[in-house]
């Protein structure tokens, strides 16, 4: 079992969430966060800047899915595209393992719980 877990845009939010369902993804949890990355929140970077800048956190939604091994490329391939609007800041992707899963109503555990 892998964990998938991206920090996107918000707008993009139900595109991803459309791409995963057409997939076969059954449930994500999506969390509200701020944070930034190379360019410390700059939406209008240019080159050779040399000025002090301090960092701007932005709004951005982390989503995280807990999926079987088979579908980890396509989870991570329909996240990318549907993410994806070609701008700085579109987001990251992070895959890890996942050693255990229980379905707490039912006591399923692995990929059944999933």
């Amino acid at each position: 079992m892998k964990m998938v877990m991206a920090v996107i845009k918000p707008f993009k939010l139900d595109d991803v969430r459309e791409a995963l369902t057409a997939i076969g993804v059954e449930g994500l949890t999506v969390t509200e966060v701020r944070g930034f990355g190379r360019q410390k929140g700059r939406t209008d970077v240019s080159s050779g800047s040399a000025s002090e800048y301090t960092p701007t956190f932005l709004p951005k939604v982390k989503i995280e899915v807990a999926i079987a091994d088979n579908l980890e490329k396509k989870a991570i391939e329909a996240i990318r595209k549907a993410a994806n609007t070609g701008r700085i800041g579109d987001g990251k992707i992070f895959v890890y393992d996942l050693s255990s899963a229980m379905r707490i109503r039912t006591g399923e555990t692995a990929d059944e719980a999933l």
